[in-house]
């Protein structure tokens, strides 16, 4: 028998659980797709989150020829035959899986098909585009993210899965559905498999039957606990507000479920975003700590995450990198064709390297002359804090800096 995600895969945008900015009824994509004005697109976004199923559904609704083409596997020739059979049609979609580790060359080969329009790609990636992907294919895609899939609608669809007749002698209760979302990390296709598990039971099946089919312990999830992801913000709001006991007691219940993966992301954050310049070294620190909890396994790994925690808690807290990104961020999209000022274009100065004043040839190395665009000239991002020594240090630089630099 097929395995139960695969008959469950949707065949319409409607029956795809979340998305809906992209693929409900007035995403994007469906009307792309409705419309039958499908462009190259880009889809990326974390495992198990739906790009291999929209891309399916698209190739379902077009009636052009369809190829396939995975860039990990796959080589330039099969592209060429892919071009080859192209010449017989006005146009051909290829899909093309993992398409950040799609070789230059290979990349080259394509850019004039897109450039005609012989074929639409639809590109599926675990990766930032913007980074991992070559700026000729991006410029010629449009690039959409789609999200991770909510605990909601995890359950949303195992609900629906239930139906399937392999559950016909198992009750599962929705206490053990909410656990199988907790445990499938935002991915549909491992909750799914999580469940088909079950099927392997019958009667009335208890949170510990689900643990021991599942391989995963359950944090139990009635009226008189806890969700797992609000412990995880517990244990943040905690080591943000310096109680050092309580960030201990949500440390010590998230080791009980015994996903260390899960802590080590969130104390990564949190030594970035809460701690950051008010002891930058805390986030070396943390690192090493994590790195040693994954080498140590459980339950030795205990001792390193506590010193992470304890580490953090009583740290001089920062959230000026966070703070000021985010001002930056609002700016670029207020403001998305601002201009680079002359004197630092290298295009410019190349034609005039008087345009541009080396700091390292002037006292203390910094002199007056245009960065910021003339648009946001007068925009400030970063506000330091003075609740660490080294950001005192920042902020009394940043003075002496903007002192020279606003001449």
């Amino acid at each position: 028998m097929e395995p139960l995600a695969h008959r469950l895969r949707p065949t319409t945008f409607d029956e795809i659980v979340g998305q809906k900015d992209l693929i409900g009824p007035n995403g994007i994509i469906r009307k792309m797709v409705d419309q039958n004005k499908l462009m190259s697109i880009i889809l990326f976004g974390p495992p198990g989150c739906g790009k291999t199923t929209i891309a399916k559904i698209i190739k379902d609704k077009y009636s052009i020829d369809t190829f396939s083409f995975n860039a990990s596997t796959d080589n330039k020739k099969v592209l060429q035959d892919i071009a080859d059979s192209v010449k017989f049609y006005h146009n051909a979609i290829v899909i093309i899986d993992e398409i950040h580790r799609m070789k230059k060359d290979t990349q080259d080969f394509l850019l004039p098909f897109l450039e005609n329009g012989s074929i639409t790609i639809v590109g599926l990636t675990t990766s930032n585009p913007y980074i991992s992907i070559n700026p000729a294919i991006r410029s010629r895609c449009h690039i959409y993210q789609l999200k991770q899939a909510t605990s909601s609608d995890i359950v949303e669809l195992l609900k629906r899965a239930l139906n399937d007749s392999i559950f016909k002698d198992v009750t599962i209760s929705d206490e053990i559905l909410e656990f199988i979302a907790s445990k499938s990390g935002g991915e549909i296709r491992s909750a799914i498999n999580m469940l088909e598990s079950l099927s392997l039971l019958s009667g009335k099946i208890t949170i510990e039957e689900a643990e021991q089919a599942i391989g995963m312990k359950a944090l139990k999830l009635d009226s008189k606990d806890i969700y797992y992801y609000d412990l995880l913000s517990a244990l943040q709001k905690s080591i943000r507000g310096s109680d050092v006991d309580a960030a201990l007691l949500y440390l010590a219940r998230l080791i009980k479920l015994e996903d260390l993966n899960i802590i080590i992301r969130r104390l990564t954050v949190i030594s970035y975003e809460d701690i950051g310049l008010a002891n930058p070294q805390a986030s070396v620190m943390v690192t090493k700590a994590c790195d040693s909890a994954l080498l140590l396994g459980l339950p030795e790994a205990r001792i390193p995450l506590s010193f992470a925690v304890i580490l953090l808690a009583l740290s001089p807290k920062s959230n000026t990198a966070e703070a000021s990104i985010d001002k930056a961020l609002d700016d670029i999209e207020k403001y998305p064709d601002f201009s680079i000022p002359n004197n630092i274009l290298n295009r410019e100065i190349k034609g005039n390297s008087k345009l541009y004043k080396y700091p390292h040839d002037y006292p203390n190395d910094i002199v007056y002359q245009e960065y910021m665009p003339k648009e946001i000239r007068d925009h400030s991002y970063y506000e330091p804090k003075e609740t660490g020594k080294y950001e005192r240090a920042i902020k009394e630089y940043l003075e002496y800096a903007k002192k020279i630099l606003k001449k």
